[in-house]
């Protein structure tokens, strides 16, 4: 598909695959959101468009709660001009690497996003879970193991209506402690669920008494990076999710020498569970302000 050129924009449509995903693989980057299949899960709630700007591609965000912007150009063709192109079309880049902001943001006012770090494991840690650190995880997940047999399997299209019932409870409760949006994680999951590998996504579903627990998806980031931008868990089970964390890791991507957790997004709780598992490095991320 042509990529048009600016300032001319395409909204990002499943079609878009082979342009973005191809580009995307010729300029790999270890932040989450520069993957085809995060761009198409949120586009309800980030409304992406792209165009072409000096040979790269570059594209715009328009959610509703914050100002438009940029995302990393994928490219490197005339990047200074490049910056200065959509600087005057939108106020700001976001969730661009620290090496790009070290490079290129030093005419502009630049700031690290915390909130927006990605969280980075060895892989190694996660399935192995050695340590006096770990204590806690391996002993939930005994516990789980005590009280509960369960199977383990790929995700296929049959699995969708027990992963869909699974779903409506954990929004609810998630919902209800105020933690997510209802109406934007149901969208996103509901996406992957009906076209996740279409998107190059890979998913694992959990069984216990033939019900699905919980399902996760994940894909390959860089060529020794995975992503897992979604885990849901039924949070009836103690000891589930620290089994499902380690599972898939050990199941799917144990191929892999790092795994990308995404960020917390400045959510307390989702800090400390993060932290929990020990980060051996975060993808930092700013913000560029014309």
């Amino acid at each position: 598909m042509t990529v048009p050129v600016f300032p001319e924009f395409k909204s990002v449509g499943r079609d878009d695959r082979d342009s973005l995903a191809g580009a995307i693989g010729r300029h790999p980057s270890p932040a989450c959101e520069l993957h085809f299949a995060n761009i198409y899960l949120w586009r309800h709630c980030e409304q992406p468009r792209y165009t072409l700007v000096n040979r790269n591609i570059c594209i715009l965000c328009g959610p509703p709660a914050e100002p438009a912007y940029f995302l990393e150009p994928i490219g490197e063709a005339e990047m200074e001009a490049t910056i200065r192109t959509c600087l005057s079309f939108a106020p700001r880049f976001s969730r661009v690497t620290e090496s790009f902001a070290l490079k290129y943001g030093g005419s502009y006012r630049s700031e690290p996003d915390r909130d927006n770090f990605d969280y980075v494991y060895r892989t190694e840690d996660l399935i192995q879970l050695k340590g006096k650190r770990y204590d806690g995880k391996r002993n939930r997940i005994r516990k789980f193991e005590r009280g509960h047999a369960y199977e383990y399997a790929r995700f296929c299209r049959t699995d969708r209506p027990g992963c869909l019932e699974l779903l409506e409870g954990w929004l609810e409760a998630k919902a209800a402690g105020g933690s997510i949006n209802e109406r934007v994680w149901r969208r996103v999951i509901e996406a992957a669920l009906e076209c996740g590998p279409e998107l190059g996504l890979r998913g694992g579903v959990f069984r216990i008494d033939g019900r699905i627990a919980a399902f996760s998806f994940g894909s390959r980031l860089t060529a020794d990076t995975a992503v897992i931008p979604i885990e849901i868990v039924d949070p009836g089970y103690e000891g589930l999710s620290q089994l499902v964390n380690r599972e898939f890791a050990r199941r799917e991507w144990s191929d892999c020498r790092y795994i990308n957790r995404e960020q917390d997004n400045g959510i307390p709780g989702l800090r400390r569970a993060k932290s929990s598992y020990h980060p051996h490095h975060f993808v930092k991320k700013y913000n560029i302000w014309a």
